[in-house]
């Protein structure tokens, strides 16, 4: 039996408003919603229990944050977490890249690396993007050595969309919980990972954002525990975060049928690749272990 057969899955109530589906998982840490439009919003900390690795950061000056960037890069989980992180005060922003030349990301956007991985120094936190371009590096180990080397150190990691599946690549999602985007969240159990659909999860050291815009939930979240839920409000009203979408269809189970049969279609080719890495992967961990 593989690893996804034994449905290491959980989840919250599809039922719940995104940002009410959100405090179910941060309620397993005794956290509030500190930044949830309530009335008694401020009465309770998103932050009354701080995870051991953040807590050990929230004194440091300065805090060395690392991002990695690839081509076909979906930008916005490397932008979105950007506009949020380096407000964190004391933050300094690496943007690694994965080749020292510039990288497009999916849509064709340049972005541009000011250290390779090797030149990396040591990071307080890692970030790790996702978009169609990981299905490419699922076996490039030197970046997934770079994962391993910085999980080693106990320090926090943010994985933001299909970053989580590198993260799986790498190996140190075994018996975590985690999340990733709605399309690729049934993959996550291959990788040992307990998955979680809920749009931020926290597993001690390890924070995962679901697809994409998610990762500005996530990013804010992390400026919470680095930096306290003042910090981060200030950072939230200053980039004026307070999204009314036009359209309830950013969940497959809010969206019209017709449009997630579309979606689904023209993501199918990945889809398919991404099962079968993750599949391998399943199988070369079950050989090691027979």
């Amino acid at each position: 039996m593989s690893t996804y057969d034994n449905h290491r899955h959980e989840s919250a109530s599809d039922k719940l408003p995104l940002t009410r589906r959100h405090l179910v998982q941060l309620a397993t840490w005794g956290i509030a919603a500190a930044m949830l439009p309530t009335s008694n919003a401020s009465a309770q900390s998103l932050t009354q229990q701080v995870p051991a690795a953040f807590g050990k950061l929230r004194n440091k000056p300065v805090l060395e944050i690392g991002v990695v960037i690839f081509p076909g890069i979906d930008q916005i989980d490397f932008t979105g977490p950007f506009e949020v992180l380096v407000r964190v005060p004391g933050a300094k922003i690496r943007i690694i890249g994965t080749q020292a030349d510039p990288v497009r990301d999916y849509n064709g956007l340049v972005l541009t690396p000011e250290m390779t991985l090797a030149e990396a120094p040591e990071l307080d936190l890692l970030v790790v993007p996702g978009g169609p371009g990981q299905q490419a590096l699922m076996q490039n180990e030197q970046l997934l050595q770079f994962i391993r080397r910085h999980h080693a150190t106990g320090k926090p990691l943010f994985s933001v969309c299909t970053g989580a599946l590198l993260c799986g690549g790498a190996g140190i999602l075994d018996g975590r919980r985690a999340t990733t985007h709605w399309s690729a969240i049934d993959l996550l159990p291959y990788f040992g990972a307990i998955a979680v659909d809920q749009r931020v999860v926290i597993d001690e050291e390890i924070v995962s954002a679901a697809g994409v815009t998610a990762g500005i939930d996530g990013a804010l979240i992390i400026a919470a525990l680095l930096r306290g839920d003042v910090a981060a409000q200030r950072i939230q009203l200053g980039i004026q975060y307070a999204p009314e979408p036009p359209f309830q269809a950013g969940l497959p189970a809010t969206a019209s049928a017709d449009v997630l049969d579309d979606v689904t279609a023209k993501i199918k080719s990945l889809t398919e690749s991404r099962l079968q890495t993750a599949k391998a992967f399943a199988a070369q961990m079950k050989r090691r272990t027979d």
